[in-house]
């Protein structure tokens, strides 16, 4: 469900409240929520009869009865625990821009997935040592790594988009797997000096470029025109100054 409202009093934009509701976090919430209150509880009760100054959360779900500084018993709030019990389950995403509940969903798993990965790096990118020589090194290290995480986000969004457009579902549309595959389309060294591709492009690499808006047809443009640039790389000066020559003649 999305509702359009102000975020604060005096806010001067219209927001977007997306609001979920999760069977699975309802459940685990509302055992959370429960087991904490019996926790409070076991706890005044240990205290009945003692000077003790309770934290304010205890007072959110209690009325607390004090005499001389002595805490003597507790009441359940009734109205508030079963105000929260009735919450459990439920989340809110706040955009600025319109859009579907689905694509504020969306939008944020992406989001979230490369905070995540960024804030776990020093597990699979080796970065529990910088190994570096300066602190300026280590910026450009770690910004480097933020604009990476950035683009997996966007190849995760599209590769999302792209199976829920798709009436099977394959599992192989996954940001791993598109890697692994697309890794695969590469170009090889004729005995004549031409390059060309190794091996035709295959549907499943045919899918996956197409959640990037690309198809065979720019694969083999892109081979060609890199094959090109290898080879003048290669060339020597003289060479290319030949051509460049026989080039303008023929112009």
């Amino acid at each position: 469900m999305t509702v359009k409202a102000k975020l604060y009093a005096d806010d001067d934009t219209d927001r977007y409240f997306h609001i979920y509701y999760k069977a699975k976090k309802q459940a685990s919430e509302r055992a959370r929520l429960e087991a904490d209150l019996d926790r409070m509880e076991a706890e005044m009760d240990k205290i009945k009869g003692r000077e003790y100054k309770l934290p304010k959360r205890y007072e959110h779900y209690f009325k607390l009865t004090y005499h001389k500084d002595k805490f003597y018993g507790y009441e359940e709030r009734e109205d508030v625990i079963e105000r929260e019990l009735q919450l459990c389950g439920y989340f809110a995403i706040v955009t600025s821009e319109k859009m579907t509940a689905s694509d504020a969903l969306n939008l944020y798993k992406s989001r979230d997935i490369s905070e995540k990965l960024f804030g776990s790096d020093k597990t699979f990118l080796g970065n529990r040592s910088f190994r570096v020589a300066s602190s300026q090194a280590a910026e450009a290290k770690i910004f480097i790594q933020f604009i990476a995480l950035i683009i997996r986000a966007r190849i995760y969004t599209l590769l999302r988009k792209r199976k829920a457009e798709m009436p099977g579902k394959p599992n192989y549309l996954s940001v791993p797997s598109a890697l692994k595959e697309l890794e695969k389309i590469e170009l090889i060294r004729q005995p004549n000096g031409n390059y060309k591709l190794d091996h035709a492009v295959t549907a499943t690499q045919k899918v996956m470029l197409g959640a990037f808006g690309l198809d065979e047809e720019w694969i083999k443009a892109q081979a060609r025109q890199i094959g090109k640039d290898i080879q003048n790389a290669a060339m020597p000066e003289e060479q290319k100054d030949d051509d460049e020559d026989a080039e303008n003649e023929e112009y």
